[in-house]
């Protein structure tokens, strides 16, 4: 089934399309017919080749999407990180950091260190 394009040179989008729409409005260009159905059909053809419909298509699409290395099978880790430095060091850090007194203000103290390295120790 054919439909007849009806241009409308207020929803032109470019100067072009306007003076398009304006001219088949008025008549001094033909007016496309334009049949969907038959479109949709041709362009069904078109997405598909014509190997693709043969087994020998289907053969191809496997080879070409096939892997080209081997990926092995997953193996499960874990790990357990062990305390690796000594706490007196940080402390040492947060003294000085605490301590300057031209760089913004801080509330650390001693006891909030040495909770916080209380707290930071593996359960035993």
């Amino acid at each position: 089934m054919a439909d007849t394009i009806k241009p409308n040179p207020n929803e032109a989008t470019t100067h072009d399309a306007q003076l398009a729409a304006e001219n088949m409005a008025s008549g001094e260009e033909k007016v496309q017919k334009v049949d969907f159905d038959a479109d949709y059909a041709a362009a069904q053809q078109f997405s598909v080749s014509e190997i693709d419909r043969t087994s020998e298509g289907a053969a191809a699409a496997d080879a070409a999407t096939a892997p080209k290395l081997e990926v092995p099978e997953a193996e499960d880790r874990t790990t357990e990180a062990q305390p690796t430095s000594n706490p007196d060091d940080y402390l040492e850090l947060a003294k000085e950091v605490g301590g300057s007194r031209n760089e913004g203000g801080s509330n650390v103290n001693d006891d909030l260190i040495k909770k916080a390295i209380e707290k930071g120790q593996p359960k035993k």
